[in-house]
């Protein structure tokens, strides 16, 4: 270890706080914790560390060799090789918050145009400058209801179809916070994650009511009667999306949302073994000043040149506890100007694109699926990335054998969603060809057979 201090810097220190030598600046811990032995290997030479660091890094599959039908919120998408070659350039690179505009137009703007494509992508007013990820936006839109209302409604109903580790989430944040309770339907099918049975749960005392869509068994509903029925009871809307799914389909907007949150993962994020990913935030403008995080907007320097500011909300609104309206201090910045990056080089006609693919190759996964012996889909209506495969036996015991042929199989919902019985979550994006899906159908039927001769 190096530390840069010279001797006779050191002794100057330890005069000036009364002590003659360094040991004694640890007096405090018990003498048998002091100097523990450290049962440490001894030192590698570079070349060694590097051969170590990439034999460990070939105990992992990575998604270069093997084949990914593992989604559940988190998708494996082709990203442009310039995404990478853009944001890696070393202006982007910024350590803290932009407080001080004159010296941050490029993060500023960098931003701005960030939160302008999610606004356009969810058909918003307005959008923030992210958050850590798609459960935290979820848990910072029951807070958001929360202040909206004074603390006045207490009650936040989650669909059954909402990511069941982002309802954990805000019922962390949110259950026994001064009284407010998040609820959530029981799942016996599908069809429970219908917006109807959610709208016999609204009362005068809901502040918000959170779907997902497409929701997290790939269903694709439209909220539009419910939005209705959510505002006549005086209530907020959130929509959570999949912003690939935007590409192809209806905004939250057009259907009334007041709040979309969402995971901005897919939009050029790898997938880094689950993080740092993107919390989406966007809002109806009367909500604006409600919405935590921070929000960058346009304005004309003294030379009326176009400049950019932190906006609507006072600094202490972000650092001091009781004025917060949420304590998140510090956006996703570089992920917000990945997904930037990846929305501008598709544009939107490359976006649909990417969309439709997703569509097509689901579907085509799915019928293909549905005609083997013993499994079955369980989506009534139309999905997209993903769908509900019912099997024949376990998932987990289906996932090992399929591992054996380096594919990576469905998220295993026996734990989550019990009454769904054996079933996986298959999940297909562009990056799936035919022959992929061929190849998952052939092992897949190989697999259960093998194993259910035992």
């Amino acid at each position: 270890m190096y530390i840069p201090h010279t001797d006779a810097e050191r002794e100057s220190m330890l005069a000036a706080i009364g002590k003659k030598e360094l040991s004694e600046l640890f007096e405090a811990i018990p003498a048998d914790y002091r100097f523990p032995d450290l049962n440490l290997q001894p030192g590698l030479s570079e070349p060694e560390a590097a051969a170590l660091l990439d034999e460990l890094a070939q105990a992992n599959l990575s998604l270069d060799r093997a084949v990914c039908f593992t989604g559940a919120g988190a998708y494996n998408h082709y990203i442009p090789a310039a995404v990478d070659a853009l944001v890696s350039q070393s202006n982007f690179f910024t350590a803290y918050t932009p407080y001080q505009p004159e010296i941050s137009q490029g993060t500023l703007q960098g931003v701005f145009e960030f939160q302008s494509l999610i606004a356009r992508l969810t058909g918003m007013d307005t959008a923030n400058a992210s958050h850590y990820d798609g459960a935290t936006a979820c848990a910072e839109a029951g807070i958001m209801a929360y202040h909206h209302f004074r603390g006045k409604r207490k009650r936040i109903i989650t669909s059954p179809g909402l990511h069941p580790h982002y309802r954990a989430v805000m019922e962390t944040y949110l259950n026994d916070f001064d009284g407010m309770t998040v609820e959530t339907p029981e799942l016996e099918s599908l069809s429970d994650a219908a917006p109807q049975p959610l709208s016999e749960l609204i009362d005068q005392d809901t502040a918000l009511v959170v779907v997902q869509y497409p929701d997290f068994f790939g269903q694709i509903h439209d909220f539009t009667a419910l939005a209705e029925e959510v505002h006549q009871q005086g209530a907020l809307l959130c929509i959570c999306v999949n912003p690939t799914a935007l590409g192809l389909l209806k905004t939250p907007g057009e259907m009334g949302a007041d709040i979309v949150t969402g995971e901005g993962q897919p939009l050029g994020i790898p997938l880094s073994f689950g993080g740092p990913y993107l919390g989406l935030f966007a809002a109806r403008k009367e909500l604006v000043r409600k919405i935590s995080g921070r929000i960058v907007g346009e304005t004309v320097d003294n030379r009326g040149q176009r400049g950019y500011v932190l906006t609507l909300t006072a600094r202490e609104q972000h650092i001091r506890r009781e004025k917060a309206t949420s304590n998140i201090c510090s956006n996703q910045g570089l992920n917000a100007l990945t997904a930037a990056v990846y929305l501008s080089l598709l544009g939107k006609d490359g976006l649909k694109t990417v969309a439709r693919q997703c569509y097509d190759k689901t579907h085509y996964a799915a019928k293909k699926l549905g005609k083997l012996k013993g499994f079955k889909v369980l989506n009534p209506g139309p999905f997209f990335h993903e769908f509900v495969l019912v099997c024949p036996e376990s998932p987990s015991i289906l996932n090992e054998h399929l591992l054996e042929h380096e594919i990576l199989g469905g998220y295993d919902l026996s734990e989550d969603f019990p009454a769904l019985g054996n079933a996986m979550l298959i999940a297909v994006t562009e990056t799936i060809s035919k022959e992929d899906i061929d190849s998952l159908c052939e092992i897949l039927t190989e697999g259960s057979g093998h194993h259910g001769s035992h």
